[in-house]
């Protein structure tokens, strides 16, 4: 099953889009040493995304993916290498309330504290994610954040006073969504905040850390997810 929990919205029953949304979790073997939320891509919860969940499973955290879409369309899952399901996924990603969605996001914060029973909660996310995980951090009090060629960082850059737990963005310096004077902006405002680590991965391209596909690249890939690796297990003992 590719949604396996239900996890209720913020607003409950007065949620005009209904009471709660649907999400994939990856248990690890015996007592999780923490939980890590992944947030999707522009292309739903599909199969790479539910990879990278039990891939965290398999490393001793509790994984869960909430479908963020849920408002427009429950269970949507693309394929970034089929151009007509990457234009599908654009035409989403333009419906798609960001700050409804950090709404959500927030909401799995609180589902897997009260419910799930695990006390530390870090996030994780990619492209659309990657943006939506920095404004998690500035928004929300969880505990540790991880951004992958998020998008569009430039004009948040405005809330980094509010981020007050550990947050690390991997930028790649040939992004064609993230040009230079975006990625120049974010070292501008972020390189000397307390809180901020940012690696650049020198003419790598969006996507690279993507499980599978023609977007990944497998050193630079192996490389990002073992700082991110090491930067849980700091910031989530």
């Amino acid at each position: 099953m590719s949604l396996n929990e239900t996890i209720p919205t913020l607003e409950g029953p007065n949620d005009k889009d209904g009471a709660s949304f649907g999400a994939y979790v990856a248990q690890p073997t015996g007592t999780p040493k923490g939980a890590i939320i992944v947030i999707q891509e522009i292309f739903g919860v599909n199969p790479g995304i539910r990879q990278k969940c039990d891939k965290l499973a398999a490393e001793g955290w509790l994984a869960v993916a909430p479908d963020l879409f849920w408002r427009l369309k429950p269970g949507i899952e693309l394929d970034p290498d089929v151009q007509a399901e990457f234009t599908q996924a654009l035409d989403w990603m333009g419906q798609f309330d960001q700050d409804t969605g950090i709404r959500d996001i927030e909401a799995t914060i609180h589902h897997i504290r009260r419910t799930l029973g695990v006390a530390k909660v870090g996030c994780v996310g990619y492209c659309l994610g990657g943006r939506l995980a920095y404004m998690t951090a500035a928004r929300t009090d969880i505990d540790a954040s991880v951004g992958y060629y998020g998008v569009g960082i430039d004009g948040l850059l405005g809330e980094k006073h509010a981020i007050s737990n550990p947050l690390m963005l991997h930028i790649p310096t040939a992004d064609g969504f993230v040009p230079p004077e975006t990625q120049a902006a974010m070292h501008t405002a972020l390189d000397d905040h307390p809180r901020v680590t940012l690696h650049d991965y020198e003419g790598l391209d969006h996507g690279f850390a993507t499980e599978t596909g023609l977007r990944r690249h497998e050193e630079a890939a192996n490389l990002a997810d073992s700082r991110t690796a090491a930067f849980f297990a700091e910031a989530l003992a």
